[in-house]
């Protein structure tokens, strides 16, 4: 294990609990999707079955909703009492508590947080990474060409920002020069996350890239091994596709975003389908 993996593992608190297989090129791939250091190659997450779905119990969630470890006695009672608190508030009280937060490092170099935008009552969430620097100067979610794509992304499947999807991040700050959020960041902003899922109740979460779905799924994901498989946060399905900034970068992966939301859809329309007796 890579010192790399092994720290995420570690801050969120996971054990190496997935088979693995060699995929070296893929993993080149997505190492420079997300911008990252060039990993050891050989290793990938192996996906579910098809039709298959990584489930949990109703109301477990396969995401990890603890910060980093704590460094000092006490540190863990704090963590779970801020949880418990956010976990019960209002979509007023939960978006001023984000725009104030200093629960890690990325409030020193913000401009300002971004909770989330879109329907507060959609059936779709959109989950992405991160601000970048125009998200943090005006405060809303995958704004400026990431954001146009998304929109063009949305309305091909009858979608928009105001009528049936709401859109969020894994972090609510923007990462320094926009680099992929590290594991206490994303920890210390699930907590948000997970109670902006509460109240949307979405049917079906659609993770943009792999920070989003590590970030829901609470393991290591790698997209081009994930695609066309649904997974699973608490009882809500997970789609994982690429994410938009990534697509402007590699235009030739358009066409698997767009399988992929026509994946996302065929499986909402499952949903609402009942089911044969």
């Amino acid at each position: 294990m890579n010192p790399r993996r092994e720290s995420i593992l570690r801050e969120m608190r996971l054990g190496p609990t997935w088979k693995m297989r060699g995929r070296a090129s893929e993993e080149a791939l997505e190492n420079q999707s997300a911008g990252a250091a060039p990993k050891r190659a050989g290793q990938r997450l192996d996906p579910l079955p098809a039709g298959d779905v990584n489930r949990t119990t109703p109301g477990e969630s396969r995401s990890v909703l603890a910060t980093s470890p704590p460094n000092a006695p006490g540190a863990e009672p704090v963590a779970d009492a801020r949880r418990t608190r956010i976990a019960g508030l209002p979509w007023d009280a939960l978006e001023s508590e984000i725009r104030a937060c200093t629960a890690c490092r990325l409030c020193e170099s913000r401009q300002q947080a971004v909770p989330g935008i879109g329907d507060r009552g959609g059936n779709w969430m959109m989950v992405g990474e991160g601000p970048g620097a125009e998200e943090d100067r005006r405060g809303e979610p995958f704004v400026g060409p990431a954001g146009r794509l998304l929109d063009d992304m949305l309305a091909a499947i009858g979608l928009s920002r105001s009528q049936g999807v709401y859109i969020a991040n894994a972090v609510k700050c923007r990462p320094p020069l926009n680099r992929t959020p590290q594991a206490d960041e994303i920890a210390a902003c699930l907590p948000y996350l997970e109670r902006q899922i509460a109240l949307v109740k979405p049917k079906l979460l659609v993770a943009l890239g792999r920070p989003a779905a590590q970030s829901l799924l609470g393991e290591e994901i790698r997209i081009n091994a994930s695609r066309g498989r649904l997974f699973r946060h608490a009882d809500i399905p997970v789609v994982v596709t690429y994410h938009p900034a990534y697509l402007l970068r590699n235009q030739t992966d358009k066409g698997r975003a767009w399988e992929d939301l026509c994946f996302a859809r065929a499986s909402m329309a499952a949903l609402a389908t009942p089911a044969a007796d």
